[in-house]
């Protein structure tokens, strides 16, 4: 191999001045230590919390390319609101992706690390939009003989994000449970974990396409919030289902509320007696993402007993602790290319994340329409 491998990076940089920056730069890679291994990154996904990262708020319509290839540099504007929330990143040059896969090329001399040498690993801990990443052995996942990086990249974050749902759902105690957003990469996979272990899902969807993707997988209830018939449709699903708690992808605007409501109606609706203060059925929303900007709007037509909060993976890992983590990390290898598969519909190089075309249709975040990264492509 060589000591004093260099790969190119790709980051990400906002300076004072207003400038966000993304281009790619060539670092060294570190000799891995006694617990450690060097891996060739050969699939990383771009998740929309790798796109915080990435290009944040900027404002992408003000994007210049200057230069071609693995010296393409991309500038954009960010606008002035979101400065004053991104004080902490300002002048530092800051690596992408949350998540990916790879082969081991080189390890340390502890037995778990030679242990890996030559396998196909997927790994989790910032940086991965590299060429190479040196980690400690313990937090890479070695992949089942036969799964490719590809089969293996986004085996983190989607994953054990559907299943910390069903998880959260046991541990307070609601027996069903509504996703909104239902047919990205990630309620796909919600639905067919919930299929497979007997849960009731309601899903809250945008479109009749959306729809017919869930319907296809096996869904049940799916309800389409653009409909006139919505709330009606959802009322008479969570009648059926029983679920008390939800988890958005959206945020901004009604739908919390309207979720909501909606619980409280199907709880009276199934209530032996009248109570002035609502049902005493307590319902929960968590708002997991923000794919509407705008405020949260509560129009409080839903009694005393309820709950809106914030739910992210990270805090909810750290809760359940590592032999709870082992566990779920353990069904995400066995079910990885069946509950946990993921669809991309583009594999593109480093220097092909930053053509414009490509980051017009990444950038929107829209379902459907996933990419993947092989920043050693062509390389």
């Amino acid at each position: 191999m060589g000591d004093g491998k260099s790969g190119l990076q790709l980051r990400s940089l906002l300076k004072k001045s207003g400038e966000l920056e993304v281009s790619l730069l060539n670092m060294p890679t570190p000799e891995p230590a006694e617990d450690e291994v060097m891996v060739r990154v050969e699939a990383t996904p771009i998740n929309p919390s790798d796109l915080g990262l990435l290009f944040g708020p900027a404002d992408m319509s003000t994007a210049k390319v200057s230069g071609s290839g693995d010296s393409s540099v991309i500038v954009a504007k960010m606008p002035e609101a979101a400065m004053r929330m991104m004080a902490g990143r300002l002048d530092q040059s800051l690596p992408v992706g949350n998540e990916g896969a790879g082969t081991v090329i080189k390890t340390g001399s502890s037995d778990a690390a030679k242990a890996l040498m030559g396998k196909t690993v997927s790994m989790i801990g910032g940086a991965m939009y590299s060429q190479y990443r040196v980690l400690k052995a313990r937090d890479v996942m070695e992949l089942p003989p036969g799964t490719t990086a590809a089969d293996g990249a986004s085996w983190f974050v989607n994953p054990l994000t559907a299943l910390g749902m069903t998880e959260t759902m046991r541990r307070e105690n609601h027996k069903a449970l509504v996703h909104t957003a239902a047919a990205s990469n990630l309620g796909q996979m919600l639905n067919k974990i919930c299929i497979k272990d007997g849960i009731n899902l309601v899903n809250i969807v945008r479109s009749k396409e959306q729809a017919d993707v869930l319907r296809k997988i096996g869904a049940k209830y799916i309800v389409d919030s653009t409909s006139p018939a919505f709330l009606d449709d959802l009322t008479n699903a969570l009648i059926e289902t029983g679920a008390t708690i939800a988890f958005d992808a959206i945020g901004g605007g009604k739908l919390a509320s309207q979720i909501l409501t909606a619980m409280e109606v199907a709880a009276n609706r199934t209530a032996k007696e009248y109570s002035r203060y609502g049902s005493n059925v307590y319902k929960q929303v968590y708002i997991y993402g923000s794919l509407d900007t705008r405020p949260t709007e509560l129009t409080r037509a839903f009694g005393l007993t309820w709950g809106v909060g914030g739910w992210l993976l990270t805090p909810f890992l750290q809760k359940i602790g590592p032999a709870e983590i082992g566990r779920l990390r353990q069904r995400v290898a066995s079910e990885l290319k069946t509950t946990f598969a993921s669809h991309y519909t583009k594999v593109v190089s480093l220097s092909e994340a930053l053509d414009p075309a490509n980051i017009a249709i990444y950038n929107k975040r829209s379902t459907g329409e996933k990419f993947l990264i092989n920043p050693n492509k062509g390389g």
